[in-house]
């Protein structure tokens, strides 16, 4: 019997032939005879010859061979991911941003790199996770609560304070300050820097002739130490209000010279020009700088009835009795509210200057004079002061060698004041009677909080009373916190009578 092979064949329809090797003779029959081929009802599947390999004739094999082994048609990209891709490699370049959606927006806001310029991102982006991203990179300490909670403040002003930290006079180009200011002149509140670098010191050249041994080095010209100066960069930060300055080295090892940590007459007169013109400072703060009574008078004199001043921080100085004096004159021709001359020169005459001057303010709320020495004469005038005085809350006087006939006065202003909530007395001689003094004054005291009076030599009997006073009246403001409808005088509880008619 012949072998026959049959291949399927589909025709237009629904129709099915089957192919053999009589093929044209079986179709012409049924053409001229007007039959139509009857259909199979089964179709054998295609026999495949003994001893073949598909593999081995590439005819017989179908290929496809793709670009991308990876590829699917599952995990192609939406154009407008093409689209936000190509906008974030090309972002320094030609930055788009505003003109996209904001669901487009946050997606490139995502993608952005921390290390683009700040002359593309500063004016362009607000977004608050973008600079979170920067500051994380840059820092591994971030807090932002310390500069209102804003990631893009914490950014330019830590950004602008390493600047100042880092800069060189004579050596480092100004205008890698001052090109910043369009960037960051509305984000920056504060300027907190501990150290300034001064120029850098070449050795002299050797004098011409004979030098005799007899010559001092005093004689020898001294190279200028003067710093970096603020009057250009404070100008231009519209919304600064804070300036804490600290003129030193930090880590200067080896290298320490006391010349590092001076602060020059020409760094004092162009600190008091600057703070001068800037009328938005609310806290100034120079510390740790080597300040005598002449620049602080320079300073102070500066400050006089200025529009927005709050707080003067002078602490860790030289300042003396004639400096106090200048700060005194400060208090009765400004808003201050804070004033602190801890660990300086400070004895009696200029506590009595600040005595007389507090005894007629009415602005200042807190007063720290710890680690000076101004003794019972200071001491006791600053008391006869708060008899009078109806403002300040806080008052340190910590250190200050005062003795029992202070003690005795601050009694009585116990009994009188009712502004006073902190008073610290610690590390002086109060006494067993000065503890006695101030446990009697306590007693008719209702407004006190906190009374410091460690290592001050007071009987542990009369510490714990006083303890026991204070507890009862911070459960008092506690209450008064809760309720202060209970406890409003009658007249404003009860409310105007009815009048007449």
């Amino acid at each position: 019997m012949q072998e026959i092979l049959t291949t399927p064949i589909i025709s237009a329809g629904s129709r099915s032939l089957t192919a053999t090797q009589d093929w044209p003779s079986a179709t012409g029959q049924a053409l001229s005879s007007g039959h139509q081929l009857s259909k199979p009802s089964v179709i054998p599947p295609p026999v495949k010859p003994r001893g073949s390999n598909p593999k081995s004739d590439v005819y017989l094999m179908r290929r496809i061979i793709a670009e991308d082994a990876e590829w699917s048609l599952a995990i192609v990209p939406l154009l407008t991911e093409l689209c936000i891709q190509h906008i974030v490699k090309n972002f320094q370049n030609n930055p788009i941003l505003k003109q996209l959606l904001p669901e487009h927006q946050q997606k490139v806001l995502n993608l952005l790199s921390p290390d683009l310029p700040l002359s593309v991102t500063a004016n362009l982006i607000e977004d608050e996770s973008y600079w979170n991203r920067c500051c994380v990179q840059r820092w591994p300490v971030c807090h932002v609560e310390d500069y209102g909670g804003r990631w893009k403040r914490m950014f330019f002003e830590r950004h602008l304070e390493n600047l100042l930290k880092h800069f060189i006079p004579g050596t480092t180009d100004p205008a890698v300050i001052l090109d910043l200011l369009p960037l960051c002149r509305n984000y920056v509140r504060r300027i907190r820097v501990d150290q300034f670098l001064p120029p850098v010191r070449l050795p002299l050249p050797p004098r011409k002739g004979d030098q005799s041994d007899s010559g001092s080095e005093g004689e020898m010209e001294e190279p200028a130490t003067d710093h970096y100066q603020l009057g250009d960069l404070v100008a231009g930060l519209s919304q600064l209000e804070e300036l804490d300055l600290v003129y030193g080295v930090k880590d200067c090892g080896m290298n320490f010279e006391w010349n590092l940590f001076l602060f020059t007459y020409r760094d004092c007169h162009s600190l008091a020009a600057t703070v001068k013109a800037c009328n938005t400072l609310k806290i100034f703060r120079l510390t740790r700088s080597k300040v005598d009574d002449d620049k602080a008078r320079i300073l102070i004199r500066s400050l006089l009835d200025h529009p927005a001043l709050e707080e003067l921080d002078l602490s860790h100085n030289l300042i003396g009795d004639r400096g106090v004096r200048a700060a005194a004159k400060l208090m009765s021709h400004s808003r201050l509210r804070v004033l602190n001359l801890a660990n300086n020169q400070v004895r009696a005459p200029g506590a009595q200057s600040l005595a007389h001057a507090l005894a007629h303010n009415t602005n200042l709320l807190s007063l720290n004079l710890r680690l000076n020495c101004i003794e019972d004469e200071g001491g006791q005038a600053l008391a006869h002061a708060l008899q009078t005085n109806k403002c300040l809350t806080t008052l340190h006087l910590g250190g200050n060698e005062l003795s029992e006939p202070t003690a005795t006065l601050l009694s009585q202003v116990l009994s009188v004041n009712t502004t006073l909530t902190s008073i610290n007395l610690s590390c002086n001689h109060i006494g067993l009677d000065g503890g006695k003094q101030l446990l009697e004054g306590m007693s008719d005291n209702r407004t006190l909080l906190e009374f410091d009076l460690r290592l001050s030599d007071v009987a542990q009997e009369s510490e714990y009373l006083i303890g026991q006073a204070l507890c009862a009246n911070r459960e008092a403001a506690r209450q008064r916190a809760l309720n202060p409808s209970h406890f409003m005088s009658p007249l404003i509880a009860k409310g105007p009578e009815n009048p007449v008619g």
